[in-house]
């Protein structure tokens, strides 16, 4: 759900290759409807709901761990988006996640390198969206730099061109704006270097099809090229003009304003040459899926990296994680944990509960949340990220209503269930023995466990049993019982 334009595309994995069966778009321009409070109006809401009511029809039946649908730029600064993100999953049936800026250009630089023949040297992609603009230097299947900058062909156009006229004056303030977005990353992106450039999405199709039917060149988009078109652009004076070039009606408004931000890349990048290609972040997105179903998911080597990064005890995350996942099993069904994502944040969450011990031993649990809350983990949408951090802030200590403030109140229930099944996980391993989890055996109600153990297993670890009598105390403040039966 992009802020300009709307996707769906219906795929097969056939040994281990992707076919696709179908692709759906639709001009939604979500972005064009933030509101002067950064608040989506109904009408933009509505249209988008309406798109989504026509892909919902292909997606009848389809398991849900075959679905992703995510959100980018206008979604992740629209102040009222968890209210549209409610009405989209019941349109849908489906849930739907907000990636951030740079796990977007990650998904791109996945479509684009999978259309691309798999050749030697480093590549720059940059992708124009209608709110943000993806910038990716990588090399065959390995993104190397990421970056997603605050400007797209919908934000341009409503700044520079909206009442439809093209100035010099204005393509000129419209292109500055680009190249001072650009100023942060234009040195270290030029030190880098790359051997070819390629675009993807509508913007520089439309580009680089405009410079093939005004026979400029085959469709490569050149610097020389780029200053011949914006010329004719000045020239022709009027976006309603812009048909008589081949651009299709609903993108001819915003077509200066995607040619802005790219002539300002190019200048500001020093970029000679550019080609065009098919795969975008909707690709990305079914490579991401395939390689998960393949056990080649980029989530776990994201959750390996950060354990290395922060010298995470890993042996100790590890025995954390086996004994949450032994509780797990038990109480799944009874609490309505039973989903693969239920499983997956409980086992990175127990891998990752002593993140925050490399700033500080004191609170380290606040800092280990505020880390998996605000870094780019590859893989992971913000609302994973969010869920992973409210595991590891509630994992010790008071156990207050503080640790979920801000989330939506129907997630509240299950990662609080989560929350508990990672704070016994932690307590039984406290003597960081690294032993195999103990024989238990749980009864699960609502609001409520009780804890058994084998006889005589308490008894040798008094320490323990104080823990536990301690828990009880704090998972009493959220009115949750935990009763031990020795």
């Amino acid at each position: 759900m992009g802020s300009n334009s709307f996707h769906m595309v219906v795929a097969r994995l056939v040994h281990g290759e992707i076919r696709t069966l179908e692709k759906m778009g639709e001009k939604v321009q979500l972005g064009a409807g933030l509101d002067s409070y950064n608040r989506l109006t109904e009408e933009a809401q509505q249209r988008a709901l309406a798109c989504l009511s026509r892909f919902a029809q292909r997606l009848q039946g389809m398991p849900p761990e075959a679905v992703q649908v995510v959100g980018t730029n206008a979604l992740r600064v629209a102040r009222n988006t968890q209210e549209f993100m409610a009405r989209a999953e019941e349109v849908l049936g489906y849930p739907v996640e907000i990636i951030a800026g740079r796990e977007e250009a990650r998904l791109i630089y996945l479509g684009v390198s999978h259309t691309l023949s798999d050749d030697s040297g480093r590549r720059l992609v940059i992708d124009i969206g209608g709110g943000s603009t993806e910038f990716i230097i990588g090399e065959r299947f390995e993104p190397q730099e990421l970056e997603s900058l605050h400007m797209g062909c919908v934000s341009f156009r409503n700044r520079y061109f909206p009442d439809g006229k093209i100035t010099r004056k204005q393509m000129d303030r419209a292109v500055t704006h680009a190249e001072q977005e650009l100023l942060n990353i234009r040195q270290h992106f030029r030190n880098k270097g790359w051997q070819s450039a390629v675009g993807s999405s509508g913007s520089i199709k439309a580009i680089a099809s405009v410079l093939a039917s005004l026979k400029i060149t085959d469709g490569t988009i050149t610097t020389e090229a780029m200053a011949e078109l914006r010329k004719r652009l000045v020239d022709m004076g009027k976006v309603e003009k812009l048909g008589d070039l081949g651009v299709r009606t609903d993108r001819q408004s915003i077509f200066p304003a995607g040619f802005a931000i790219l002539m300002g890349a190019f200048q500001s990048l020093q970029i000679s040459e550019m080609t065009f290609a098919d795969g975008a972040l909707r690709e990305g997105l079914l490579y991401d899926i395939a390689g998960r179903i393949q056990h080649e998911d980029v989530r776990e080597r994201t959750i390996q990296a950060l354990q290395e990064r922060y010298h995470v005890d890993q042996e100790h995350g590890t025995a954390v994680e086996n004994t949450a996942i032994a509780a797990w099993r038990q109480v799944a069904d009874t609490w309505a944990l039973n989903t693969p994502a239920d499983e997956e944040v409980l086992r990175w969450a127990c891998r990752l509960h002593e993140i925050g011990l490399t700033i500080s031993h004191s609170q380290y649990h606040k800092h280990g949340a505020y880390l998996l809350r605000y870094s780019d983990l590859p893989g992971f949408s913000q609302q994973f990220q969010r869920d992973l951090a409210t595991l590891v802030r509630g994992h010790r200590r008071k156990f207050s209503s503080a640790i979920f403030e801000g989330l939506d109140p129907e997630d509240v229930p299950r990662l609080r269930y989560l929350c508990v099944l990672v704070r016994l996980a932690v307590l039984l391993q406290h003597p960081r023995n690294h032993e195999q989890p103990p024989e238990f055996c749980l009864h699960p109600s609502n609001n409520g466990l009780a804890v058994e153990f084998t006889s005589g297993w308490l008894d040798e670890r008094p320490l323990t049993l104080a823990d536990l009598e301690n828990e009880r105390e704090y998972l009493a403040k959220q009115d949750f019982r935990l009763e031990v039966n020795i």
